[in-house]
């Protein structure tokens, strides 16, 4: 299939990089004609991604619109790219957030635009060549591409701690990626090729001793971007820091390279290491969940404070991959997708409040929804969607995890619903502290409420987030067959075994 002459997939994957080039040639003092264009690019790339979703056959469990060409013959790396349901449903999440993204940032911004949205149009590239790309080699390409305009990002239009949080970032970042190059490294030994697609049908080419290694090579990689604790660290400092659009991203799409990751590659690849290791990582997972949603309850910056809950949210994905059950793989999936959504809402709710006030602590705000109503309203539902209520996008990735993990384990189900309710308990205490009570703060008493771009931004999130709390049925279809996939590699005693 091709667009304009091009394959789809290099077609979608290199848009925003054109993008990019127009850009580059215009005048950095043209500050409309460079919103217009970056937003014009986005919107077609969103719109190049539902083409995709229009042409995907959701039956087959494989890869699909596959494009494969010789690049660098000296080393056997191709220019190889394919899309599954994991892929698509995440290429989607991408350029919906990157576009809201880029729309939010057009008053919030005003130095260096030009740059600025250079970088946001080139970490899309590289965001959607991550879940393209299935030559391991071309995939790090991708995933080392993502670390250069997020830094930027973050060091040149972050807050007071930016060059502090891009150095954080990139050295945690960095040294994840390269144990991930020794893991490609040693994995491409054992199989004498790159190739992702060639590697699944050679089953069990590597040796279980090596796939330990392997395994916690690519762990490093995989946890750090997550993040999972202990690796942690960096993430509350690069989102407090970061712009309102990188925070987005951020927990939108980066950390979701994490877990796609570990489905993609770490679990059908190396699946007895997967299946030896996946008890350690469960506690790690629900160490994350706890611990999150703990920190989360005792934070004073706004931003902080959801920044946290992404590690407990990201915790309930990666209880639900290394569960090893279809049902709990799937949720934590659909979970992937449901935390880009609400945790970008929830991150733009804060930078519309930011762009007005200046300021991220809760002490600083309350009985805003007196003077800001429908901003009030878009938070509540965000705020509820994060926490998992019935009827919302949040609900039903976090009880499919819940479901999928009690047949293997009560007690980590157990573990995992005490961060249900700390969530609870963070995201209302937040919610009331801004929204409710008297207006103490003079500078609170003239507050607008959301302009029509600023709702405009909102808008297909707020439809997402009841589309998939009430029928949810077309993004599992599409997931359905290449997670059943990977869970059958990885677990097969599970379809052996009576039930």
């Amino acid at each position: 299939m091709n667009v304009l002459g091009i394959p789809i997939l290099t077609f979608v994957t290199f848009l925003p990089a054109a993008g990019m080039a127009v850009l580059l040639l215009l005048p950095a003092s043209r500050t409309r004609a460079l919103k217009l264009a970056a937003n014009a690019f986005t919107g077609l790339e969103f719109l190049a991604t539902l083409l995709l979703l229009a042409r995907f056959d959701a039956g087959s469990g494989g890869m699909q619109f596959v494009e494969r060409w010789p690049w660098i013959k000296a080393i056997g790396a191709q220019y190889l790219l394919g899309l599954d349901g994991i892929s698509l449903l995440l290429v989607l999440l991408t350029s919906l957030l990157t576009f809201v993204a880029t729309l939010s940032s057009w008053g919030a911004v005003r130095t260096r635009l030009k740059e600025y949205y250079v970088f946001m149009l080139l970490l899309e590239t590289g965001m959607i060549g991550v879940f393209l790309a299935l030559d391991l080699i071309l995939f790090y390409v991708f995933w080392e591409v993502v670390l250069v305009p997020m830094y930027f990002l973050i060091g040149v239009w972050g807050g007071e701690r930016r060059l502090y949080a891009a150095i954080k970032f990139f050295l945690y970042t960095l040294f994840g990626s390269v144990a991930m190059l020794v893991g490609i490294l040693v994995l491409r030994g054992a199989h004498r090729t790159f190739d992702w697609t060639a590697m699944i049908a050679a089953g069990g080419a590597v040796p279980a001793a090596l796939q330990g290694w392997i395994f916690l090579l690519f762990f490093l990689g995989f946890a750090i971007k997550v993040p999972m604790f202990p690796f942690h660290t960096w993430l509350p400092d690069a989102h407090v820091e970061a712009p309102t659009a990188g925070s987005v991203l951020l927990a939108g799409v980066l950390l979701k390279m994490g877990s796609y990751g570990f489905l993609r590659f770490s679990l059908p690849l190396l699946p007895d290491a997967a299946r030896r290791y996946a008890p350690a990582m469960v506690v790690l997972a629900l160490v994350s969940i706890v611990y999150g949603a703990l920190v989360s309850l005792m934070q004073k910056d706004m931003k902080k404070l959801i920044a946290y809950s992404s590690v407990s949210h990201m915790g309930f994905v990666m209880l639900g991959l290394f569960v090893l059950t279809p049902l709990a793989a799937k949720g934590a999936v659909l979970q992937m997708v449901n935390h880009g959504l609400s945790t970008g809402a929830l991150f733009l709710v804060v930078g519309v409040v930011y762009e007005r006030r200046h300021t991220r602590l809760i002490a600083d705000f309350g009985g805003l929804a007196s003077r800001m109503p429908v901003y009030a309203a878009v938070f509540l539902v965000m705020a509820l969607s994060s926490i998992g209520l019935p009827g919302l996008n949040g609900f039903i990735g976090e009880f499919m995890i819940l479901m999928g993990t009690f047949p293997v384990s009560w007690l980590w189900t157990a573990v995992a619903a005490t961060g249900i309710v700390l969530g609870a308990g963070y995201m209302l205490w937040l919610y009331q502290r801004v929204m409710f009570g008297p207006v103490v703060h003079p500078a609170n008493e003239s507050l607008k409420d959301l302009t029509v771009r600023e709702f405009a931004a909102f808008l297909p999130l707020l439809v997402l987030v009841f589309w998939i709390g009430v029928f949810p049925k077309p993004f599992l279809d599409i997931i359905d067959k290449p997670v059943e996939r990977i869970v059958r590699i990885v677990n097969p005693a599970h379809y052996e075994a009576p039930r």
